[in-house]
């Protein structure tokens, strides 16, 4: 019978990663997902806030914003 596949591939690419010392979870969290869209006093897509801190769902609702997408970006550092 065979090997299931956490006895199989996976688990040797996950210690082969670990060994090179790679962070597969680092990778994922890698950056924010910023909102983008239009509002009345600028019309043109901009940068609205990051999803958490701004409501994308709730925006559009209220009439403040549309046209709105989410973008996964990494922030800035000062």
């Amino acid at each position: 019978m065979g090997k299931g596949y956490a006895e199989g591939s996976g688990v040797e690419e996950r210690l082969a990663a670990l060994e090179r010392g790679d962070d597969m979870h680092l990778q994922l969290d890698a950056g924010r997902t910023a909102v983008y869209g239009s509002t009345e006093d600028d019309p043109e897509s901009h940068f609205i806030g990051w999803l958490g801190e701004v409501d994308p769902d709730q925006l559009f609702a209220s009439g403040a914003a549309w046209g709105l997408r989410t973008v996964r970006r990494t922030p800035k550092s000062s």
